[in-house]
């Protein structure tokens, strides 16, 4: 393999390939990064045999060919070379040689040969969907998923396939995440997939630039989302997600609305010294107004006072601040309402001019 390409063509995707490249690896081989060089094109596979990003990109071929390299090495050189920098990559025997300028590299490589993958896809349903619309929907929902939850499932994302409609759940068991979008997807019977928060955290990296359309594979156990010059596969998690429209509310006889960024920057204040570890605030509704209160083991106490849209019975209930502080961070409406209905039931919160983004928060004791 011999090609000549610029440091600006390399680097966005060799990071784009790295970010999925474990340092430490049982497998020397996944250290390292799968190159492919043929029809003008320079290919980059990186994989941690549960996500695999496949990215290429435009470079001379002088000779085609394949190899792999350290990552995180190759990575860190393109990284150290000067912006406008060309370089040459060259494999001679087990090693790769690089250069750029006056400056000379010799990596050791691996067998192509040795490569692994994280399985075939058997896509059952294809369908292309607007970068931005799956964006949100990952983003309005990714932050409720649960952190090494013993109920594996629940450390993912729930994405729920109608003909005609994506829908995307997070839950951690004390809240609930739920965004729908319409679209029309092809599938002739409902489909639930649970994606791992890794390939979630690749998707929302993927997304984050893109403006077209991508589209999605979806086979038995595995997600492939493929967009102008990368795709994503990630394996999907085994298992059933709990019926979540069980934990959502009908609609609650108390509705309070607000101001979402007075509202957010009243919880942040209260949230200063709430209980470390519990996140403990104590809201009371009055006509018209509502208050937040906190306290901490040390006798600290803050409250805060806001107006709202409200005209239902007095309530007191006690929510942890970090959960409503993630949702009003979340949302982008210059209004938020929250639906109540006393101080053992839950809170559903949501733009009132886009219901599509729904969240549940559960009380707690105070």
């Amino acid at each position: 393999m011999q090609i000549k390409l610029t440091r600006e063509t390399l680097l966005p995707a060799l990071q784009a390939v790295a970010n999925v490249v474990e340092r430490r690896q049982t497998l020397p081989i996944l250290s390292n990064v799968l190159l492919n060089a043929e029809n003008g094109r320079l290919h980059l596979l990186g994989t941690d045999m549960e996500v695999e990003v496949a990215v290429s990109c435009e470079a001379t071929v002088v000779k085609e060919g394949s190899t792999t390299v350290p990552a995180r090495k190759l990575l860190d050189i393109c990284r150290s070379l000067p912006g406008d920098a060309a370089i040459q990559m060259e494999t001679t025997a087990a090693k790769v040689k690089i250069q750029s300028g006056r400056s000379r590299f010799l990596l050791a490589t691996l067998p192509p040969t040795e490569f692994p993958s994280v399985g075939n896809l058997e896509a059952a349903t294809e369908f292309d969907i607007p970068a931005p619309e799956l964006r949100d929907l990952i983003s309005n929902t990714q932050f409720a998923m649960a952190h090494q939850d013993v109920r594996y499932y629940l450390n993912g994302l729930l994405v729920e396939l109608s003909a005609n409609a994506v829908r995307a759940v997070a839950t951690d068991g004390h809240r609930l995440a739920l965004c729908d979008r319409e679209l029309e997807t092809g599938v002739s019977a409902p489909k639930q997939i649970i994606v791992p928060r890794k390939g979630v955290t690749e998707f929302v990296r993927m997304l984050g630039h893109l403006e077209g359309d991508v589209h999605l594979a979806v086979g038995q156990n595995h997600l492939k989302v493929t967009g102008r010059d990368q795709s994503i596969t990630t394996k999907l998690i085994d298992g059933k997600f709990p019926d979540y429209e069980r934990v959502i509310p009908k609609e609650g006889d108390k509705m309070v609305t607000a101001d979402r960024e007075t509202l957010k920057a009243a919880f942040s204040r209260t949230s200063i010294l709430s209980n470390e570890k519990f996140r403990g605030v104590r809201i009371s509704l009055t006509k018209g107004q509502l208050k937040a209160a906190a306290h901490n083991p040390e006798q600290e106490e803050a409250e805060e006072e806001i107006e709202v849209d409200y005209a239902g019975d007095e309530l007191e209930i006690g929510f942890n601040v970090s959960y409503l502080l993630d949702v009003l961070g979340v949302l982008k409406s210059q209004s938020v309402r929250l639906e109540l209905t006393d101080a053992n039931s839950s809170c559903v919160l949501y733009a009132p001019e886009d219901q599509r983004a729904r969240y549940v928060i559960m009380p707690m004791r105070l």
